[in-house]
């Protein structure tokens, strides 16, 4: 549920009036918010802490002291004086341990509690010269700047955040496509008393407390055949690296076997190069291929625009449920209104270039062309993008809430579709997998700058193949 401030404001009244209390909620907003800090950076370094005089300042200042009893070093950034703050927080304030700082450690991470949901227009001082600090921190600095509840001055030029922790729930503003780039990663902390009205945007923001139960214990007596045969069509001779990737991040996603059908030309280069779990099978005519004996198709990356008559009619005539990508959804865009009669389920997962030459936006936000373009055409839609969305008639939108800019290099959205494949096939719906495979993705690319392994520069794909076994793990951690 996304909720707008005014939705907000009253659903917390209405938890103080059932009994909760301002410092409780408080205690556990700041709790999440250290949680979150060590979720991205396990190692102790400094923390830099900017409290407005409100609760938001009160959350950090408890999320500082729970990181200080973790070994990080605390600053406190003298923004307001103790007799200006509201008094929860400056009860928080006094709470913090005193000691004399060490020479500052690494990592450098930055808590904005400057301004909550309440607050409007542009940030007057000493607020507005914070928020200059803070950004001067991340750009000069490398700060990791993390936003409670949202990032100050959100709208008006604000705080860049390398990440949001939302408290109860996600509000209106965090998703305008405008705000991303303040936002950065998204999660949310649920507030225990805290319900959303009945009114409230239906939306949701993915995480692991909802996707959790898609992902069950596999069984003792299981076997490859139980989590299905995955057929993908990929590859050409200017793009083998596409049917690598995506046959690979089939794998590691877990399909019980994986076929790569490939042109003739390039299917001796392609069995020497993918790994050992997959099977190549050259094929000229796609509709030579036995799909009825696959649980799941993948097709599109690197095929190029040689074959797109054989592509669409395939496309429409498969019955088996088919993840379409890259060059089949450019072959598809000279012809859309076949999606209409394909003769199974479709997932779609077009990145906005795609998606333009497949349904022009016409200036619409994100979401509401999503929401047309799945209200036109009965298929899944998985929006590729820096708040990747997904969307099918008659099912609430998702937003996505994993990864980082360091996933804008090629191959990214091979791997995606290979992990979708593999999902499908282990007999996830087209939006189950979408929002599973959207959010394990994510989590891969951010496990990798985690652990250290690769900075938002130089992460690839492979990258993200490699960590997907950690990030489905993870999603069974109830990370936030």
């Amino acid at each position: 549920m996304i909720l707008t401030a005014a939705q907000m404001v009253d659903a917390e009244r209405a938890a103080f009036a059932a009994g909760e209390s301002a410092e409780s909620l408080m205690e556990i907003a700041g709790r999440r918010l250290a949680e979150f800090v060590e979720q991205f950076h396990p190692r102790p370094g400094t923390c830099r802490v900017f409290a407005g005089k409100g609760h938001n300042g009160g959350d950090v200042l408890v999320a500082a002291r729970y990181l200080a009893e973790s070994g990080w070093q605390i600053e406190i950034e003298p923004v307001f004086s103790t007799q200006n703050l509201a008094p929860l927080t400056a009860k928080q304030l006094a709470a913090l341990p005193t000691k004399s700082l060490d020479t500052p450690a690494y990592p450098l991470v930055v808590l904005d509690g400057l301004l909550g949901i309440g607050s409007t227009g542009e940030p007057r001082e000493p607020v507005a010269s914070a928020i200059q600090r803070i950004n001067a921190l991340r750009r000069e600095q490398a700060a990791w700047v993390l936003a409670a509840d949202l990032p100050s001055a959100l709208g008006h030029h604000g705080v860049e955040a390398d990440a949001t922790l939302a408290m109860g729930f996600a509000k209106t503003s965090l998703l305008d496509d405008e705000a991303t780039r303040f936002v950065g990663r998204l999660a949310i902390a649920p507030l225990p008393g805290v319900e959303a009205p009945s009114n409230a945007d239906p939306a949701e923001v993915l995480a692991a407390d909802n996707l959790r139960h898609l992902l069950p214990p596999r069984s003792f007596d299981s076997h490859k055949g139980t989590y299905g045969r995955v057929a993908i069509f990929a590859g050409s001779q200017n793009y083998p690296g596409a049917a690598r990737l995506c046959s690979a991040a089939a794998v590691h996603a877990g399909a019980g076997l994986v076929t790569l059908f490939c042109p003739p030309e390039i299917s001796q280069i392609l069995s020497a190069s993918v790994i050992p779990e997959v099977m190549v099978s050259p094929i000229e005519d796609f509709a030579d291929v036995p799909v009825d004996q696959f649980t799941a198709v993948a097709i599109g990356p690197g095929l190029g625009r040689e074959r797109d008559a054989m592509v669409r009619d395939f496309v429409r005539r498969c019955a088996t449920p088919c993840v379409v990508d890259a060059d089949a959804l450019n072959a598809i865009s000279e012809s859309p209104a076949l999606l209409k009669t394909c003769a199974g389920p479709r997932l779609l997962t077009p990145h906005p270039l795609e998606m333009e030459r497949l349904f022009p936006r016409q200036n619409l936000p994100r979401r509401a062309w999503l929401e047309a373009f799945v209200g036109e055409f009965p298929v899944t839609l998985l929006l590729k993008g820096s708040r990747t969305l997904m969307g099918e008639a008659g099912s609430p939108t998702s937003y996505n809430s994993t990864g980082h800019p360091g996933m804008g290099s090629g191959g990214m959205g091979d791997v995606l579709t290979g992990v979708c494949a593999a999902l499908l096939a282990q007999g996830k719906s087209p939006l189950e997998a979408a929002k599973l495979g959207a959010w394990v993705c994510g989590r891969s690319a951010e496990i990798a700058l985690r652990d250290g392994g690769a900075s938002q520069e130089s992460l690839r794909a492979s990258d993200v193949i490699d960590r997907l076994g950690a990030a489905f793990d993870d999603l069974r951690r109830n990370p936030l």
